[in-house]
């Protein structure tokens, strides 16, 4: 077996048995990026030199016995974690040349615990996008065809979509990700990877480039169930520097990726079954479903009825909060700088040149939303709908442990295909947003293929702070669909 093909947690094994040195795992993964970043464009920054002296240093601590619980493993960083003396771009213009003189909270526990830094993960710009698409260099391309069209090029979702990409095609053991509406779970559900979104608060945003503040939330994106457990529990934990950061104890998230799922309720949202939703998608959910009755679950019938105010309800929120956030890049006192006359003229050419067509968008409808006469209209009532989101979510949990539905409404779609209808991208979001909007845990399992052979996920959503009862649910999922197919491009 090449190191490449080991998990996360069969990789640490072996470097605990000194089956496998970490210089030897980091340069595999540093060759599978030489060999496939020119065509998939997973990384925009590579840190090779910075990686293997990493590794040197997990070495000779694995051989002293000191290794911490991520010690030598190579993992890949979404360009949003700003990373101390490495470039952070954001995917933007208006960043390109930015270097953070500080680390992200989860880039800083990821390295304490003996990670290896292999580079920082393409992403659509500021990560609003869900293709992965607008990022300023370039889009990734998704390491899975389709059978019977292998030369057009997919997408790997987006916002993550390097995150995805970079684990799907064995260009690192896992990623670290963001996702505001979807964006850690659509991509790992179109690459063929798991991944989870914590609940919000459970992992600190101090040092993350801030999209939408009330909705964002790292996690990870890893080969498996498992891998994503296991950088979770580093990645989670109190930081005062987040005001958002909630003070609770971090559980061992791995033990229960293998507890099972007897004697849980598990709600299936009977409004999650949308018109036109593809037949696969429908039948994906259905064995999901019998594979989780068959563990020992009870199904439950639940109802979300505010669930079709979600989507545009989070397309005024979202972008109301990057209007804000984005205010920042002004050409003044960080980012890249175009002169201008004066003041203003200096701020209006900056942002015109710094800033791609889709941050600009999501920037005038933020605007708009929360302009005077305007901000009751809209983004009030917005507010107000996702409280009773939210309360949607208190009430189907009063009869149900945690929720199981698709992932995503298709597999991956070509790059040429939906990028110009803003909406029908949107649309990609319809089974994601909900979680980010009631701030809940939520996780995308690969569970079969469609009849291209592309990937489709399910989806887990579960209570505030319960990630190890979303665990339990993927972990069985996992196990009961045995998916083992691969992306036809990788290491």
């Amino acid at each position: 077996m090449r190191p490449t093909d080991l998990t996360l947690a069969q990789a640490r094994a072996a470097l605990d048995r000194r089956a496998l040195s970490a210089r030897e795992l980091t340069q595999a993964y540093l060759d599978a990026i030489a060999a496939l970043n020119p065509r998939l464009n997973a990384y925009i920054t590579v840190t090779g030199d910075a990686a293997l002296a990493a590794a040197d240093a997990s070495d000779a601590r694995l051989a002293t016995g000191q290794g911490g619980p991520l010690e030598g493993i190579p993992l890949g960083i979404k360009d949003l974690f700003c990373t101390a003396g490495t470039r952070t771009t954001a995917g933007s213009r208006i960043l390109g040349d930015f270097v953070p003189p500080y680390e992200s909270t989860i880039t800083g526990k990821l390295l304490r615990d003996g990670a290896v830094f292999l580079g920082k993960l393409n992403l659509d710009e500021f990560a609003m996008g869900s293709s992965n698409a607008t990022s300023a260099f370039g889009p990734v391309e998704n390491p899975w065809s389709r059978a019977n069209d292998p030369d057009t090029r997919l997408v790997p979702g987006g916002s993550s979509g390097g995150s995805a990409a970079a684990v799907a095609a064995r260009m690192a053991l896992g990623a670290t990700a963001t996702d505001t509406g979807g964006s850690i779970r659509q991509p790992a559900a179109f690459c063929g990877v798991a991944g989870i979104k914590p609940t919000y608060g459970r992992c600190s945003r101090f040092g993350v480039v801030a999209f939408a503040s009330s909705l964002d939330q790292a996690g990870p994106i890893a080969r498996d169930v498992m891998d994503c457990a296991i950088l979770l529990r580093s990645m989670s934990g109190f930081d005062p520097r987040d005001s958002t950061s909630v003070e609770i104890p971090v559980p061992d998230f791995a033990a229960a990726v293998g507890r099972g799922v007897r004697g849980m309720r598990i709600g299936i949202p009977r409004e999650y079954r949308m018109d036109g939703m593809p037949a696969e998608i429908e039948a994906l959910w259905q064995q999901g479903i019998a594979w989780l009755r068959d563990a020992g679950a009870t199904i439950v019938d639940v109802s979300l009825p505010h669930t079709k105010y979600a989507l545009p309800t989070y397309y005024i929120v979202a972008p109301a909060e990057a209007s804000s956030n984005l205010a920042r890049y002004d050409g003044v006192r960080f980012g890249a700088r175009v002169a201008g006359g004066d003041l203003t003229e200096l701020y209006e050419r900056t942002r015109a040149a710094g800033f791609g067509a889709e941050v600009q968008r999501r920037i005038m409808i933020g605007t708009y939303v929360l302009s005077a006469g305007y901000y009751d209209a809209y983004y009030l009532k917005a507010q107000q709908v996702r409280a009773l989101i939210k309360r949607d979510f208190d009430r189907a949990w009063e009869v149900c442990d945690a929720l199981l539905t698709p992932a995503t409404p298709s597999a991956a779609f070509g790059l040429d295909e939906k990028q110009n209808d803003p909406v029908a991208m949107y649309l990609n979001d319809v089974f994601t947003v909900t979680a980010n909007l009631a701030g809940l845990p939520g996780m995308a399992v690969p569970a079969g293929l469609d009849a291209q052979g592309l990937p489709l996920g399910l989806q887990v959503v579960g209570k505030p702070f319960d990630e190890e009862g979303v665990f339990a649910v993927a972990g069985a999922v996992e196990r009961a669909a045995g998916f083992a197919a691969m992306p036809g491009v990788r290491a």
